[in-house]
């Protein structure tokens, strides 16, 4: 079965930057299963996963564009030290879910400067080419609950309702 809308797909795969740095990987652990088509992983890999089969191995090239997105300035911030109540050390590095008007945001604290932390509201990997070696390991059609809810149940996960 070739993976089409409403497609159930495993894959196992492992993702590296540009400089050949491995970022995450399916590697010893069970593959990452979606429902293709519902916007469950990043448009870039999901297109090129389309009309793909069980066993068929490839390498893909996701722009930024295609990924998370390119770096938007505006959502590096200053906000006071204060802000952070509650948090004895505030780190580089370390991330924060913030409350914005378009509702919560994870954010990374990028440095400190005296009493003003800068945030980044961007995803650690927006602005980054992303590499994916991908090779497909199962390939089902959906049930209707999963197209319904829009994402894949696993064996014996029912929803409550």
């Amino acid at each position: 079965m070739q993976i089409a809308q409403n497609s159930v797909v495993a894959f196992h795969y492992t993702l590296t930057n540009d400089e050949g740095e491995v970022l995450d990987s399916s590697e010893g652990r069970e593959p990452l299963t979606y429902l293709h088509g519902a916007g469950n992983i990043i448009p870039g890999l999901e297109k090129e996963l389309e009309g793909r089969d069980v066993g068929e191995k490839l390498v893909v090239k996701v722009s930024p564009e295609e990924g998370y997105g390119e770096v938007q300035e505006q959502l590096m911030q200053e906000v006071p030290r204060d802000a952070f109540q509650g948090v004895e050390s505030v780190e580089p590095g370390m991330q924060f879910q913030a409350q914005t008007q378009g509702g919560p945001l994870m954010v990374t604290v990028k440095k400190i400067e005296g009493d003003t932390v800068v945030v980044d509201g961007n995803h650690p990997l927006a602005g980054q080419h992303l590499n994916f070696d991908v090779a497909i390991a199962e390939v089902r059609e959906a049930s209707e609950e999963e197209v319904e809810h829009g994402h894949v149940h696993g064996e014996g996960d029912e929803e409550q309702h």
